[in-house]
Formats: structure tokens, sequence, C-alpha cells
């Protein structure tokens, strides 16, 4: 064992190199108006953000171009690393459930899980992918159908759909997970089994010991708040777009940004209440809303659309996904440039960004599972749902465009998709109603969940922070959300995504080798 005399303090390893995690901790931690923060991480990633927003606010025309340049460069610099990234995490995870190491239980070998596998799966699907899927389920199966990737011929139009469909589902299925699972179990993994704080730091102790309590883990952790609040940001913002759509559709509501803007705060404040009743009551109950009302929806779909159809084209959507998989994956002499960077790299880094809020949620509700069971569901759970959603919703928007020659959803902007497809489906108005109010619980559990998690890292990974910690980062990431879409939209959303994405790439990459050092040394105790 590195660093550890083999001995057991409960779940916890303890040795001379394993530090007074409190003592550590504590004597970062002031108490300011009834706050336990973390100094410096609390301080700098606040004060950070509201810079960025007042230099937004004061500056929009500059920060929109200044974010539209960022993003250019850095998708043309970095695309062949955010895919290779990628396409690593996935072998990682696969590597070590499949391996010994997947044997080794989360909080140690008498640990039972917190939650049943129902509960589990909806928060971590609520958290993960719900204001996204609902936002691009119909769009980009039809966009890339109609715009294959790959160097597809458009006239051919079966490759074309299993290209496309393909490609919609590459986004959501194993990469967006695997870059989930990597975060999460680390996370879990050092704070239930060597009973480390819950920070993105602790990952790193295997490599670097002590120095995680200095300044190096302060810069980990402020960089994971930072890709936290502004991935969130990212989702908040489609979000609020397809709400605005929504209620335009359905009322005739300007969808401006001002409109956009208020549907920010009023949802800010239904997640502050979602806040202060805990993550029991909170969150936990607005996911199994999310999944009654998503499989509802789904159910309504599958029934009322074309159901012979919908059903071979999930079969045959599971199969294309894995065949093309390879080729979607590859970014070398790739010719659908436009394809590669506007889409791909982008999901690549929003994911990255999102690690650390999605991996810390799922990894606080994980306890008692093993690594294999980990991965198991992380992975492959959702991507199934996700293929099976995709083929349904895109599946039904498709045979809308190519047997009864609607035009509708693919002559629509991306956040009227969903509406444009459900038209030709009975009950459309109430449907449509229905989908706004799932979209919006899918936003608070978002913004719950997303404030839940930042107030852990800046608490120095305590789960017991005061609420009005949470509550303080629901309300600031609602502002940079607002902000950042009133100085440019949501380009300086996906712009600042990139930014942040780019470095925490590299962190994960590093909590890789930490982990499997950590993950090598528990199973060398065990046996």
């Amino acid at each position: 064992m590195n660093g550890t005399d083999g001995t057991r303090a409960g779940s916890a390893l303890t040795g001379p190199d394993i530090p007074d995690i409190g003592h550590e901790i504590g004597e970062h931690n002031i108490r300011v108006f009834n706050l336990d923060i973390h100094n410096p991480v609390f301080i700098v990633s606040a004060a950070l953000v509201v810079m960025l927003v007042i230099g937004t606010l004061l500056f929009p025309q500059q920060a929109a171009t200044f974010f539209a340049d960022v993003r250019v460069w850095t998708t043309a610099t970095f695309d062949w690393f955010f895919f290779a990234a990628s396409d690593f995490f996935v072998l990682f995870c696969f590597g070590v459930a499949l391996s010994p190491l997947g044997r080794i239980r989360l909080g140690g070998r008498d640990a039972a899980p917190q939650y049943g596998y129902s509960a589990w799966l909806a928060m971590l699907f609520a958290a993960g992918v719900g204001i996204g899927l609902m936002f691009f389920g119909v769009l980009e199966p039809v966009t890339h159908t109609l715009e294959p990737p790959l160097g597809v011929d458009p006239a051919d139009t079966e490759t074309a759909r299993a290209v496309g469909m393909s490609a919609a589902i590459l986004h959501w299925g194993l990469h967006a997970w695997a870059i989930y699972a990597v975060a999460g179990l680390s996370l879990a993994f050092f704070c239930f089994n060597r009973g480390m704080p819950l920070t993105l730091r602790s990952g790193f102790f295997p490599l670097i010991g002590k120095s995680v309590w200095g300044p190096f883990g302060h810069t980990v952790d402020i960089v994971a708040v930072l890709a936290t609040l502004f991935g969130l940001a990212v989702s908040l913002g489609f979000g609020a777009e397809q709400i605005a759509g929504g209620l335009q559709y359905l009322f005739g509501i300007p969808a401006t940004a001002g409109t956009r803007a208020i549907l920010i705060m009023v949802i800010i404040a239904i997640a502050l209440a979602s806040v202060i009743a805990g993550l029991d009551k909170g969150v936990k109950r607005l996911s199994w809303i999310n999944m009654v009302l998503a499989g509802l929806l789904w159910l309504f779909v599958l029934i009322a659309g074309p159901t012979l159809v919908i059903l071979a084209t999930i079969a045959k959507a599971g199969v294309d996904y894995v065949y093309y998989l390879p080729g979607l994956s590859n970014w070398i002499g790739r010719e659908d440039v436009a394809f590669v960077r506007d889409w791909s790299t982008f999901y690549w880094a929003w994911w990255v960004a999102w690690a650390p809020f999605v991996g810390m949620f799922i990894a606080r509700i994980s306890f008692g599972r093993t690594v294999r069971e980990f991965i198991t569901w992380v992975l492959i759970v959702p991507t199934v749902i996700g293929i099976v959603w995709m083929a349904t919703f895109g599946g039904t928007a498709l045979d809308q465009y190519f047997s009864g020659g609607y035009t509708g959803v693919a002559d629509s902007v991306p956040e009227l998709a969903l509406f444009r497809m459900l038209e030709l489906l009975p009950m459309t108005g109430v449907v449509s109603a229905v989908s706004v109010f799932l979209i919006t619980i899918f936003f608070v559990t978002s913004a719950d969940s997303g404030s839940l998690v930042m107030d852990t890292i800046t608490a120095g990974g305590k789960m017991d922070a005061p609420v009005q910690q949470r509550a303080f980062w629901c309300l600031l990431a609602g502002l940079a959300a607002m902000a950042l879409m009133l100085g440019g939209g949501m380009a300086s959303l996906q712009a600042l995504t990139l930014t942040v994405g780019l470095p925490f790439a590299v962190v994960l990459l590093c909590m890789c080798a930490g982990l499997y050092k950590g993950l090598r040394e528990e199973l060398a105790i065990q046996d």
C-alpha cells in the first residue's frame, strides 16, 4: 500500500501518509454569517463568476465577440484532444469493470446501498441528461440525417438515416456517461472507501499525497466549480429556450431574451424551494416526477405515433450505433469538419464540464454499489434509454418527413423541434403543455443538483453544509446563465463550456491514474 500501513478505521484507510482530514479541511474553513465556507475555493470561485457576470453585462457586445472567437479557436485547435480523451474514458471504464477491480464495493465489503435501483436510476438520469434529451431528442436525429456525417450522401436515404440516428445517439451514449463515471467513481471511492472529503482533489491523493490539501488542490476544486457552474448554465440556457419556445407555441408569448431571463428567474425560485427541502425530499421526489412524466410522454408517442416504425427503429438504432461507433468516435482523416467541431467537440467539452456536477451527484447516491455495478448502470442503462428515446422521438419525426412529406421539424428553429413533431399527433395542445411542464421540472432538478455539488466542493467536501450556501450557488448559477444569455446568447455559454472543459479534461485524465492506483491498493487489502 502506498502511504498506508494497511489498517482500517471503519471503511477508511489509515496510516502515516493519510492526513487528519478533519484538521486539513477545517483549517481552511471559515464561518461567516452562519456559513461554513472553504477558503479560498469558495471565495475565489464566487469572485471569478461574479466578475464574469458583471463584465458580460457591462460589455455585452465585446463579450459576444470574445466568446465567439474563443469557441472557434478551441474547437479548431483541440478537437483531437477532446476526441482522444473521450475515447480513453470509455475504454478505461470498461477495462476497470471487466477486471477484478470491478468487485470492490463502494463503502467497504459490508456497505448496503442507500437507494433502490429505481430511485438511483431516476436521480442519475434526471441530473445527467434530462433537459438535453428533451431539447435534442427530435432535433439531432433529423438534423444529422438530412446532413449526415462521415461523408454519407443525403440522397442515400437508408444509410443517411442509419448514420444520422447513430450520430445523435453518439453524443448521448457511452462517451457522455463514461466521462461522468470517471468523475463519479473517483469521488465515491475516495470518499466512501478512504474517508476523504467529497471533492475532486481527493482523487489525486495516490499521485501527490498531502499536496492535495494545498494550492494544487484548491486549483482543482476551483476549476471543478467553474466547470459545474458553466456546464449547468448551458443546460439552463437550452431549457429556457425550449420553455420559451413552448410558451410561444401554446400561448403566443414572444420568446425574447427577456422572456428567457424571466423564465430562468422563476425556475431558480422554484429550485430554491427544492434546495431547502433537501436531497431526499427535493431532488429525489422531483426525479421521480421526471421519470414518470418522461415515461408517459414516451409511451404516448409510441402509441400515437407510427408504433411499428418506432419499434423497428429502436432495434435498428442500437445495432447501427455499435456499427458506426468506431468511425464516429474517430477524428483522424475526417472530412466532415463542421460535424466534428460544432457538434462532437462541443458535446465532449460540455460533458467534461458537467462531470463534476453529475459525477459528484451520482457518487453521493451510489454508496454500497460495487465498482462493476456502478459502471454498468451508469454507462449501459442510460445509453439504452438514450437509444430508445432518440429512436422514438427522432424516428417519429423522420417518418413524418420521409413518409408524409411533413417538413415542420426540418424547417423549425431548434427549440420548437419537439413541438413541431407533436403537431401531427393527437391532443397536441395537452401533450405540448405536459412537455413544457416536464422540461421545467428537469430544469429545477438540474439547478438543485448543481447547487448541491458546488456547495459540497466549496465547503471542503462537507455534505452537511448550511442550506444557505446551496441557495447562494443556486442563485449564482441562475444569474450567470441570465447574464451570459443577454451577453451573446447560447454562443457565449457554449464558448465558456469549451474553455473550462479543456483544462478539466486534463484533470479527469489524471484522476483516472489516481483512481486506478487507489483501486489496486484496495484490491490488495481485500485479497
